[in-house]
């Protein structure tokens, strides 16, 4: 998989795998997605979805997928495995696939996430997603884990972690822009090195608390769950 994310949740494995299957509670932490909606599924039958992105205030862009999990494995582990796709023309996610994995532990529930998609526009798109989309994408996938985790260690609510994090920033912009208006260099150099270097406060969800590379730089196999999913 291209992209790997983890963090450890000090909660309940119930909590977390409802916060994060439920589409209604996904929506509401995951950066990636503005909305998420199931579609009618049979009996036994993966479930389907359709999900939503608003890039613009005026324009989102939307996409279907397919997704399976397993709760009760011998291990006590869980995993989930979607598949998904978007056949919007501003889309540059062409079509991709990926799993989550819920490993008990001693200190709390390893969640982790490994994924990784085809981007479309050829030679541009190549270059567009390495360059600026897919450090995005992994950026608002470790930032959007630790929102969660928040949500579940301190009973943050998604909305007030959200506040927290762009008055935080705002913050920051403010000392800087005041620095570098009002105070000598030699003064200015260490609040602008304030500003820029220290972690966010630790109420404020920060990408940077989660490993963004498997333990051991070798990551696990995708789930064999993932190869009974038809493409999206």
């Amino acid at each position: 998989m291209g992209l790997y994310v983890e963090t450890v949740i000090r909660t309940g494995m119930d909590e977390l795998w409802e916060r994060s299957q439920d589409p209604a509670q996904h929506q509401r932490w995951d950066l990636r997605f503005t909305s998420i909606d199931y579609l009618p599924r049979a009996e036994g039958k993966p479930q389907r979805f359709r999900y939503a992105t608003r890039v613009l205030p005026f324009l989102s862009v939307a996409g279907t997928g397919i997704s399976a999990g397993e709760r009760h494995r011998p291990d006590g582990t869980r995993v989930s495995a979607l598949r998904f796709a978007s056949d919007h023309p501003l889309s540059l996610l062409a079509e991709g696939s990926g799993y989550w994995r819920y490993v008990p532990g001693p200190d709390g529930i390893r969640f982790l996430t490994g994924y990784d998609y085809r981007p479309r526009w050829g030679r541009f798109g190549a270059l567009a997603d390495r360059l600026v989309f897919r450090p995005l994408m992994g950026w608002g996938t470790a930032w959007s884990f630790d929102r969660l985790r928040l949500w579940c260690e301190r009973g943050t609510p998604p909305g007030r972690a959200l506040a927290r994090a762009l008055a935080e920033t705002a913050l920051r912009v403010l000392l800087c822009a005041a620095a570098l208006a009002y105070a000598p260099p030699a003064a200015a150099l260490p609040v602008l090195a304030a500003a820029l270097l220290l972690p966010p406060l630790p109420g404020t969800p920060a990408a940077r608390r989660c490993l963004r590379t498997p333990p051991g730089r070798a990551a696990a196999p995708a789930p064999r769950l993932l190869t009974t999913l038809e493409p999206s």
